[in-house]
């Protein structure tokens, strides 16, 4: 088996992986060892089945991952052995913009250049574009995302947690309206963004793609572009020890 490993750091504890497989450029799979951070530049730039394992370095979330850096004699015999599943964890996010496509792995964001960016949202269905809500929405901008982002930005920001790959949703910024709820609508809807008053900038993963001036816009929706993950037979992280280690890092960071 060829393995492509992507690191935050020269951890020690992976010069088994050297010992154990050919580690190349390109692979079979994808072993990234890190942060959330390292997970997702792991989906952008790897699109086969990805193995997160998570750091040990404090604050790390590595939310994506049901092993530690600590795991990793058990990870090698899982690999050799066959024992572990790829699952689909969801599909990216397609982000249009004149002419061009965008892929996140996290969300889609509009936000205001200086005070705030007034916008109008349709959902595009059947060839046809409707207005979501009936006025014009002013505030600091808008999150579009998935189950995979939904516990980064957006639930920083307020949003859901998703739970199912089928789902995308939008979460509003510190908007003006009589209703600003997030919005979750099913893998076939397609939103469109269209910017009515002043500057906005829009993101992808926190990497710029254009300031916005009024009367342009962009479409966000899932793409086929699928995010697949390998899962250990023996070792299953459930969702409340995910949330867990979050709650632990905030309120490390919070004591610092």
């Amino acid at each position: 088996m060829r393995i492509k490993l992507l690191k935050n750091k020269n951890y020690p504890e992976l010069k088994r992986l050297y010992a154990e497989f050919e580690v190349a450029g390109d692979g079979d799979i994808c072993v990234a060892v890190g942060g959330d951070g390292t997970f997702v530049k792991a989906a952008k730039n790897f699109s086969g089945p990805i193995l997160p394992i998570r750091s040990n370095d404090p604050g790390s979330v590595g939310y994506y991952a049901d092993i530690s850096i600590s795991d990793i004699d058990l990870a090698i015999d899982c690999l050799k052995t066959g024992n572990y599943v790829i699952e689909k964890l969801s599909n990216k996010i397609e982000l249009s913009y004149k002419g061009r496509k965008y892929y996140a792995v996290n969300e889609v964001l509009l936000s205001n250049l200086r005070g705030e960016v007034s916008f109008k949202v349709y959902q595009r269905a059947d060839g046809r574009r409707r207005r979501i809500y009936p006025y014009v929405m002013s505030g600091d901008g808008i999150i579009i995302t998935s189950l995979i982002g939904s516990t980064a930005y957006n639930k920083s920001a307020g949003g859901p947690i998703l739970l199912s790959p089928k789902v995308v949703c939008i979460t509003f910024l510190n908007v003006d309206g009589p209703y600003k709820n997030p919005i979750v609508a099913d893998s076939s809807t397609e939103f469109e963004i269209v910017v009515e008053k002043y500057n906005g900038t829009l993101r992808y993963d926190g990497i710029n793609v254009a300031t916005l001036k009024p009367g342009e816009s962009f479409r966000a929706k899932l793409s086929q572009k699928e995010l697949k993950v390998i899962r250990l037979d023996s070792k299953r992280e459930e969702f409340s020890a995910k949330l867990e280690r979050i709650i632990k890092s905030r309120m490390m960071k919070d004591t610092e």
